[in-house]
């Protein structure tokens, strides 16, 4: 167990991200009741930080999201975001707002479809440049005062960013990508963004910890359907894939000698960046998910540390 931020409250090391259930990866395979099933295990199990957003799949997963906890509230961290507006759904077109009106339409819908009165985590999914911050988090700590949100967090923020909220409101969790092929968030003074939470008693909560799945060592160039993600993203295309093996490679070294996955490798090196990260790695797969769960079991050694600090950068911009 871990702690979110500094509220006193206990949650499981390692949580579940709920996007892939709705959209963007392999959304042929979109099964409504088996990702039901999947998050009720992963309560079952204590990963009781789960994680969406009103933009996924246009709101479907916080819909599927509401409906499983039904009944389970008391059970649940509920993390939500809002700030990304869906134009089409289809072609994924979207755009920012931050704005203070547009905040509090977007907490009243997110809290109808979750079906719940109050959200535990509500983040800015990404920073409006056309929206002062002050403004966003402003009212952001008015919903707080009004209880309908517990707490705040942000999502891809600067130092800058996170501390400037801060002066005005407690920050609880950022959330930000970090994974073996992704390290931005750890770079900079003091420790990059992951330094500053520790500094400031907040939450470190890292995406895509798997990085999108290549670093489990299942997936190969060709395999993605049209509408996946992945096909369009740099670090996917052939070259790029080839390239990253080196990376794959080295983390199935150490998970051979440790007898784990790969994937339960990646997810321990996130865990071991901090005691206040929380990586939230996403599965629709009842197997994958009691593999990354049980990944909070695996400690790295010194010389595990060391082997997977020396692995290359990856080949390809994430987006």
């Amino acid at each position: 167990m871990r702690s979110l931020g500094n509220t006193g409250i206990k949650i499981g090391s390692v949580g579940l991200g709920c996007m892939g259930m709705s959209w963007l990866y392999q959304e042929s395979a979109r099964d409504d009741e088996r990702s039901v099933r999947v998050i009720n295990e992963a309560l079952d199990l204590g990963g009781n930080l789960l994680d969406t957003a009103d933009l996924y799949g246009a709101g479907h997963n916080e819909t599927l999201l509401g409906k499983a906890i039904a009944g389970r509230r008391d059970e649940v961290v509920v993390a939500t975001k809002f700030g990304i507006v869906l134009e089409d759904l289809q072609q994924r077109t979207a755009h920012r707002d931050n704005s203070p009106s547009y905040v509090r339409t977007a907490v009243e819908a997110s809290l109808r479809r979750l079906g719940v009165d109050v959200i535990d985590l509500y983040y800015v999914h990404r920073i409006d440049p056309a929206v002062p911050l002050a403004e966003t988090w402003g009212v952001m700590a008015e919903l707080v005062a009004e209880g309908k949100v517990r707490w705040l967090g942000l999502s891809e923020a600067t130092v800058a960013q996170a501390r400037a909220a801060h002066e005005i409101h407690p920050v609880t969790a950022v959330q930000s990508e970090l994974s073996l092929w992704t390290r931005d968030a750890l770079e900079g003074e003091e420790g990059g963004i992951v330094g500053w939470c520790e500094s400031a008693g907040a939450s470190f909560i890292p995406f895509a910890p798997l990085g999108r799945g290549f670093l489990t060592g299942t997936l190969h160039a060709g395999q993605f359907e049209d509408s996946d993600f992945r096909t369009a993203n740099p670090r996917f295309h052939r070259a790029a894939m080839e390239a990253n093996q080196r990376i794959v490679d080295g983390i199935r070294e150490v998970a051979d000698r440790r007898s784990v996955t790969p994937a339960q490798i990646a997810i321990a090196w996130t865990l071991a960046q901090g005691e206040r990260v929380v990586p939230i790695p996403g599965t629709k797969n009842p197997r994958y998910l009691r593999e990354n769960l049980a990944a909070a079991e695996v400690h790295l050694a010194a010389e595990d540390l060391a082997a997977l600090a020396a692995l290359p950068t990856a080949v390809g911009s994430r987006y």
